[in-house]
């Protein structure tokens, strides 16, 4: 049986734990069999990407990293 979250894309939540605590975002991504969602503008990290045909120098990339589903809330509005 598929997972029913309250939270689905699009929606604005407020991330309650961790080092983004306070932050708002929209919702990216949700991601179910991880129980997580990814919020625009939280959890960032830096990834890596080798060179390739469309990025010939390669480099980082700042890039969303998923957030368990328990650690944001929804924001009514």
């Amino acid at each position: 049986m598929a997972k029913k979250f309250k939270i689905k894309k699009g929606d604005t939540v407020m991330v309650i734990a961790g080092d983004d605590k306070g932050k708002t975002g929209t919702v990216l991504k949700v991601l179910t069999k991880k129980d997580a969602v990814i919020v625009e503008g939280c959890k960032i990290a830096r990834k890596a990407i080798k060179p390739s045909e469309q990025n010939k120098e390669g480099g980082f990339v700042n890039k969303e990293m998923p957030i368990h589903i328990s650690n944001v809330a929804k924001v009514e509005g």
